[in-house]
């Protein structure tokens, strides 16, 4: 199957078109990191408390902001979470502890901001544990139970916690529906003992500042070895100026993609890394393509011009690269806007990345391979864009003979 056959695009003499649209993301990127936005770091490179909130109704992303204010949680992301309509919230706070002592204060200061209706002398069962319910069950004895207490109540607790978390999502509306799930006299004895509010807090994590600077200088090293591995590999396959000219594309790539994420002001965490990781082999790949058929065709068309040559490369492969990258690029758009909202970060750093890393292989990798031998030429010096290795060394054994 083949899109383009017998394509004759003029690529190269659209290069500076191609420079101005890569210079426009790149600056407009940069200058984001820099004076607007910054990086947008996750919590796994920051550190910080992340408290997962289910609303009974639609929250208020504002209200919820202002509430955490007020109590002395400067700074927080609201972030809305799981499925449309399930009123799921991700509140980002600035802990940098790492006791399990900051992991109780950080829930219960969430849990005092968004208390609206609280009652001082009673609980907030959507909010409470199953010891909490137990201990209270004992302590009023609704069934006047004798030895068994213990185990009675512990079950009518379990229960209770049970349909709430696995039957309601986390919240309770009304007491009226434990109905039928616990026993009458204890749904009437919760009644004086506790209210409800209209949130739960379902989940806690933190991560410490040191394990995110740790990894954030993992994530850099990682990108930074990746790059050097592809630097040499392609040094030694083809020539060395090939492997510049993809270290510079790939460079570009994740420079636009990193850019992408900070003019949106989405978060970058270690699944965005491994997005990134994963399109510099993917844009490399395709880099590779091309740079395999312009070597082969340096065989074959030596007295035509590098810029015809390469030309006619970059046409000879431009359906098998929108082949690959069409299906590649529909699976991760599948991704980005079905994957939910844990795979968003990964799948927008995919759709963007491979995006770019097709358009730079064509506008970026090959005409550097150009500007080079130009600049090569211009400076008198012999060129360089002859096949590589072996091959090389046969000719120049034959030319001596």
């Amino acid at each position: 199957m083949e899109f383009f056959r017998n394509a004759n695009i003029d690529f190269l003499g659209k290069k500076w078109y191609f420079l101005a649209f890569s210079l426009l993301f790149s600056v407009a990127g940069v200058l984001s990191m820099l004076f607007w936005h910054g990086i947008p770091y996750g919590v796994d490179f920051r550190g910080g408390t992340l408290v997962y909130v289910k609303f009974v109704q639609t929250p208020d992303d504002n209200g919820i902001r202002a509430a955490m204010d007020r109590a002395g949680l400067h700074n927080a992301r609201i972030q809305r979470y799981g499925q449309p309509g399930s009123n799921e919230v991700l509140i980002d706070v600035s802990e940098k502890e790492t006791s399990e002592q900051a992991l109780d204060r950080s829930k219960i200061q969430i849990i005092n901001a968004l208390e609206t209706s609280a009652s001082p002398d009673k609980a907030d069962l959507n909010n409470s544990s199953v010891l909490t319910v137990k201990n209270y069950l004992l302590q009023k004895d609704p069934l006047h139970l004798g030895t068994d207490a213990d185990q009675r109540y512990g079950a009518q607790a379990q229960a209770i916690v049970d349909y709430r978390d696995k039957t309601k999502g986390g919240v309770l509306s009304s007491l009226d529906e434990l109905k039928g799930v616990a026993d009458p006299a204890v749904v009437a004895s919760l009644k004086d003992g506790f209210f409800l509010s209209d949130f739960a807090v379902r989940n806690v994590e933190i991560v410490g500042p040191q394990v995110g600077a740790q990894l954030r200088r993992q994530a850099l090293l990682a990108t930074a070895y990746s790059l050097a591995g592809m630097l040499v590999y392609l040094a030694v396959r083809f020539e060395w100026i090939y492997g510049v000219a993809a270290v510079i594309t790939v460079f570009h790539d994740t420079l636009i993609t990193v850019g992408a994420f900070s003019l949106t002001n989405k978060e970058i965490s270690l699944t965005v890394i491994a997005a990134i990781l994963t399109l510099i082999g993917y844009s490399n790949n395709d880099t590779i393509v091309v740079f395999d058929r312009i070597r082969e065709n340096l065989k074959l068309m030596r007295r035509e011009k590098l810029s015809d040559i390469v030309n006619r490369s970059i046409n000879q492969t431009l359906s098998r690269t929108i082949l690959t990258a069409g299906l590649t690029f529909l699976t991760v758009l599948a991704l980005f806007l079905f994957g939910g909202e844990v795979l968003h970060g990964f799948s927008f750093a995919l759709v963007i990345g491979i995006l770019i890393g097709t358009y730079s292989s064509i506008a970026i990798a090959a005409p550097i391979l150009v500007a080079y031998q130009d600049w090569r030429a211009a400076q008198g010096k012999k060129p360089v864009m002859v096949p590589a290795g072996k091959e090389n060394r046969r000719e120049k054994v034959k030319a001596k003979a």
